[in-house]
């Protein structure tokens, strides 16, 4: 079954299932007397195709491969793009090969063949530039002859160092996608996993996938892209507020961002007031003046997966719900925010703004976390703060901080939180937030120097509302939990009945 919004049990080790070669992969397409198609392939040499060659019976397969390396030529066949690297210029080259492939050979094949083009276009190492190695590629294939066809488009980093063996890599993920495309695409799950055999996520990345055609009406891309960060793929994925998937450089690029990390489950008031008043403050930051400002919602896999396995209903309820807000929502497989912070700067120089509570905050500075760190939490913190990073912290009541006192006791199998319970109308925010006594020089240190923020002209009322709290209002049917999350996710929930909403 194709992958849907339907909760999928995903406990199946796909480590131990038998493997082909890639040679072996290239075969079973050649000796398929069905397939028959073109390869087009822009940068880092013709090597998809080349093993299709080496692997014997090419003929039964390629009706024609080539090249246009230069820009007039490639112009010339396939039109102007803005960049040459691009999902743009991928689509024109299957467009363009689709067409051609099948008005030439249609009418004397057309009955008994699944026509296909392979494309890609990628920037590769090089002598002469210090680019950044990267690449779209995609197949238009039909299942079955005469039918519509399909598309599958997927984009690549490559993380060799040498133009050689990033050319070994694009071949070999290039025929991984034509073997899944023609005998994978009914279970979309190995399809995913099985892009990295032979090749392993240490060469490559694969940050985001899409499926279009009659044949995967009811795939949700959403859900598909996040199986390429739970199986290691990437390590973040993208939506935008229309609900599509996107790649994130293509959307982060030299833009300043404010993240807010959170469960939303559901999303609540309080969520959009944090951000709300953090995103005043961040605006008018010297740093941001004239800067294009992008604000992310994010979720991690460690947050979805905290009830063991995934469950795409729940996912996509948090994902739907924010995208009625008009934020980007992103993925990530990062705990730490360092490590989320290092992903950024992949794509941007400009200020990044962090949202958190105070919960989150103190969990920043709990040092378990940075053991594997040589340098320990100093390191996290040179890391996380560099190149205008700030931290903007909503504050909490102390009966917010109690109860995540508590939580963290039964987390840790406890009577004993480690804290100390404050009264429960204490207001804490940056200013007064309590540290471990021998970390105190360096939170106030980050303090004074602006990396830590206290977030101004928030609402007193949401201080009281918790995610958890609602969620169970929600599925009692208890109406009072409509005041307590934003309208326009209120209407999303109500309509599509989640969480067990009745109302």
């Amino acid at each position: 079954m194709p992958l849907s919004s339907v909760s999928v049990p995903m406990s199946t080790d796909l480590s131990k299932r038998e493997k082909l070669t890639t040679n072996q992969k290239a075969l079973a397409i050649n000796l398929d007397p069905e397939i028959y198609g073109t390869f087009a392939e822009i940068g880092a040499g013709q090597e998809v195709a080349r093993h299709f060659f080496q692997a014997g019976g090419a003929a039964g397969t390629i009706a024609k491969s080539m090249s246009a390396y230069d820009m007039k030529f490639s112009d010339a066949i396939y039109g102007k793009a803005k960049r040459y690297v691009s999902r743009e210029r991928l689509t024109q080259m299957l467009d363009h090969e689709y067409q051609l492939l099948t008005e030439r050979l249609n009418e004397t094949r057309g009955e008994n063949t699944c026509f296909f083009v392979y494309a890609n276009t990628v920037a590769a190492a090089s002598y002469r530039s210090n680019v950044d190695c990267h690449g779209w590629m995609g197949i238009r294939f039909q299942l079955s002859p005469k039918s519509p066809p399909n598309d599958i488009l997927i984009h690549v980093r490559m993380w060799d160092k040498t133009a050689l063996s990033q050319q070994d890599a694009l071949g070999i993920i290039g025929v991984n996608l034509c073997y899944g495309a023609f005998l994978l695409q009914t279970d979309i799950e190995t399809f995913i996993f099985s892009l990295a055999d032979n090749l392993g996520i240490e060469r490559i990345e694969v940050d985001m996938i899409e499926f279009k055609g009659p044949d995967f009406v009811h795939v949700e891309n959403r859900a598909v892209c996040l199986h390429l960060v739970k199986f290691g793929l990437t390590n973040a994925v993208l939506y935008s507020p229309d609900r599509q998937v996107l790649q994130p450089s293509e959307v982060l690029y030299k833009k300043a961002l404010l993240v807010e990390r959170g469960s939303f489950r559901p999303v609540t008031n309080v969520n959009l007031d944090m951000l709300e008043c953090a995103g005043a403050q961040f605006l008018q930051e010297e740093k941001n003046h004239g800067a294009d400002v992008i604000v992310l919602l994010e979720l991690t896999m460690h947050n979805l997966l905290a009830e063991g396995a995934l469950n795409l209903d729940d996912f996509l309820a948090r994902v739907d719900t924010l995208a009625a807000l008009g934020h980007h929502v992103l993925i990530s497989n990062y705990s730490e925010f360092f490590r989320l912070t290092d992903y950024f700067r992949r794509y941007t120089k400009q200020m990044v703004g962090i949202v958190l509570g105070i919960n989150n905050l103190l969990e920043v500075f709990n040092e378990q976390y940075y053991e594997n760190l040589a340098g320990g939490i100093l390191e996290a913190c040179g890391r996380l703060f560099k190149e205008g990073t700030k931290m903007y912290v909503y504050p909490m009541k102390g009966s917010g901080y109690n109860r995540y006192l508590a939580d963290k006791a039964a987390a840790a199998g406890s009577s004993a939180s480690g804290g100390v319970a404050m009264p429960g109308d204490w207001l804490i925010t940056a200013q007064n937030a309590q540290v471990k006594m021998h970390l105190r020089n360096l939170y106030a240190y980050l303090l004074e120097n602006h990396y830590i923020e206290q977030v101004l002209g928030y609402h007193p009322e949401n201080l009281d509302i918790f995610s958890r709290d609602v969620l169970k209002r929600i599925t009692a049917n208890d109406p009072t939990w409509e005041k307590m999350v934003p309208a326009k996710a209120a209407v999303i929930i109500k309509e599509r009945q989640l969480w067990g909403c009745r109302g």
